[in-house]
C-alpha cells in the first residue's frame, strides 16, 4: 500500500501539494490542493482537462485525472509548505497511453521482465537571462570563451547556490556547478539514479531552477538554442544498465579496451541503428535544428553533434564512453521531455539487446574537422518535419510506444509546425523563442 500522503502532510508539516505531469511538449501541468484534500485526490486523482494541454485529446474527452504517486514526493526547499507530486494519467478508469510517465514505465517493465534496470544522470543546460528573456541577464558576461570563468560564474553565485543548497538538502547528491560555453550559460550536476527517479528529479530541476532565478529577477531557459551565435543548451545523458538489485554493472568489462561489456555495445548497436528515427523525441522543437549542425558558434565549436558516430573520450561525437562501465548520449538537448528521453534509451538500447546489433566502428577523429572524410555515415535530421517523418515511419518507435502512441505524438507535432509556417520569415527566431518548450 502507498503512504497516506495525508499522515506524510501532518508529519512535514506540508499545507499544499502540487499534483502535477508532463504532457507529450514536456509542459508541465498541476493543480494545487490543500493538504486537507490529498487523501481524496491520492485515491481519485486531481481533475484536468487534456484538451487544454499538448494531448491529443477533444473538448468532449472525460475528466483527464492524475494520480499522484507517494514516493515522487520532493518538498520545495525554497516553499517547504508545498510539496511536488509526479503523477500518472487514467481517463475513464484506463491508463492514459500518452502519458509521457506511463510511456517511460512500460519501458521499465520491458527491462525489468528481463531483470535489469537502467541507471542514468542527465546534464542540463541553462540560460539565465533578463525578465524579459531577450539578453543575457549579466552585462559583463561578454567573453567569446567564457566556460568555467570563476569571475562570471560567482557574479551568479546566489542564485547558483540556492540552487545547488536545494539539490543538498533533497539528496540528490549534487557534485559540480559551472558557467557553460555560452555567456549566460551554466550547467549543475547531480548523482545519478534509477532512470525513473532521474526523470522525475529533471522535471523538477527545471521547475526549481527557472522558480529560483526569478527570485532573483532573472528568467532561466532550458531552449535548445536561444542565440544564434551562442552555444545552444544540451542534456546529455549517461546511461548504463545494471541487475535488478542494483549490485552489478552489467556495462563494466575489465577486459575490453574501452570497460565496455558485449550487452553496452549491444546498446549502442540500437542507438546506432535508429538515432535519427528518435530525433524528434531527443530534439523535439523547432528551435532544436538551429543547434543540431549548426556553424561554428562565438566559442568557435558548437559542442553538438550532427552524424551519428560513436567513440572514446571524445566529444565531437553522438556517443562517447568517457571511462568504463557507462556512455554519454550527446544527441538531446534541452527541450526533450524527461520522460521521454529517458524511455527513448530504453527504446533503442533492447532494439540493439534483442537483435544483437553492432555498433559498427568506433571513429577516434574530430568530427568536426575529419568528420566530411568519413564515407557513409547516417546525419541526424536537419528540421523537425523531417524528424517528425523518420519517427513516423520508425517501427522501432511503434514497436517500443505502440502505434498509437506515434501516431499521437506526430499529430501534434505536424499541427506545431503549421503554426510555425505560417509566421513570417523574419519573425521567425522570435517566434522559436516565444514558443519554446520550457522556455
Amino acid at each position: 500500500m502507498a503512504e497516506s500522503l495525508a499522515k506524510i502532510a501532518a508529519r512535514k508539516k506540508i499545507k499544499y501539494f502540487l499534483i502535477s505531469f508532463v504532457d507529450l511538449f514536456g509542459v508541465l501541468r498541476a493543480k494545487l490542493v490543500p493538504a486537507q484534500a490529498i487523501a481524496e485526490m491520492q485515491k481519485n486523482g486531481a481533475g484536468f482537462a487534456g484538451f487544454a494541454t499538448y494531448l491529443d485529446m477533444s473538448p468532449a474527452d472525460s475528466d483527464m485525472l492524475a494520480i499522484p504517486d507517494p514516493k515522487s514526493l520532493i518538498q520545495l526547499p525554497w516553499k517547504p509548505e508545498v510539496g511536488w507530486l509526479a503523477s500518472d494519467l487514467y481517463m475513464d478508469g484506463k491508463i492514459v497511453d500518452q502519458c509521457p510517465r506511463v510511456i517511460l514505465k512500460k519501458q521499465i517493465k520491458k527491462l525489468s521482465d528481463k531483470k535489469m534496470i537502467m541507471q542514468s544522470g542527465v546534464e542540463c543546460e541553462f540560460f539565465l537571462l533578463n525578465e524579459e528573456g531577450d539578453e543575457v541577464g549579466d552585462k559583463f558576461d561578454t567573453s567569446a570563451k567564457p566556460c568555467y570563468e570563476q569571475n562570471t560564474l560567482m557574479r551568479r553565485y546566489d542564485v547558483i547556490k540556492e540552487i545547488c543548497d536545494s539539490m543538498i538538502k533533497l539528496g540528490w547528491k549534487p557534485y559540480q556547478n559551472d558557467h557553460e560555453d555560452a555567456n549566460g550559460q551554466f550547467e549543475m550536476n547531480w548523482h545519478y539514479s534509477d532512470c525513473l527517479t532521474t526523470a522525475d528529479r529533471h522535471v523538477f530541476f527545471k521547475f526549481m531552477v527557472k522558480s529560483i532565478a526569478e527570485k532573483y529577477g532573472l528568467r532561466a531557459t532550458f531552449m535548445a538554442k536561444p542565440f544564434p551565435n551562442l552555444t545552444g543548451n544540451g542534456c546529455h545523458a549517461h546511461v548504463s544498465l545494471w541487475d535488478k538489485q542494483k549490485k552489478k554493472n552489467l556495462f563494466e568489462d575489465e577486459n575490453d579496451e574501452l570497460g565496455l561489456s558485449k550487452l553496452g555495445y549491444s546498446f549502442i548497436g540500437g542507438m546506432m541503428k535508429s538515432a535519427d528515427c528518435f530525433s524528434a523525441i531527443f530534439n523535439p522543437s523547432i528551435n532544436s535544428y538551429n543547434r543540431i549542425g549548426a556553424s561554428n558558434t562565438l566559442s568557435g565549436a558548437t559542442w553538438s553533434p550532427s552524424t551519428v558516430t560513436y567513440t572514446g573520450n571524445n566529444r565531437t561525437h553522438m556517443i562517447r564512453i568517457p571511462d568504463s562501465g557507462r556512455f554519454e548520449v550527446r544527441h538531446a538537448d534541452g527541450s526533450a521531455n524527461p520522460y521521454l528521453l529517458q524511455a527513448g534509451l530504453i527504446a533503442l538500447g533492447l532494439d540493439g539487446i534483442n537483435n544483437n546489433r553492432k555498433p559498427g566502428k568506433r571513429l577516434d577523429i574530430n568530427m568536426y574537422t575529419q568528420g566530411h572524410k568519413v564515407k557513409r555515415v547516417k546525419k541526424l535530421p536537419t528540421n523537425l518535419n523531417d524528424a517528425i517523418k523518420l519517427f513516423h515511419q520508425s517501427e522501432v518507435a511503434k514497436k517500443s510506444f505502440s502505434p498509437s502512441v506515434v501516431s499521437k505524438f506526430v499529430k501534434l507535432k505536424k499541427r506545431e509546425l503549421k503554426e510555425f509556417s505560417s509566421q513570417l520569415e523574419e519573425d521567425a527566431y522570435d517566434w522559436q523563442r516565444n514558443n519554446a518548450i520550457d522556455c
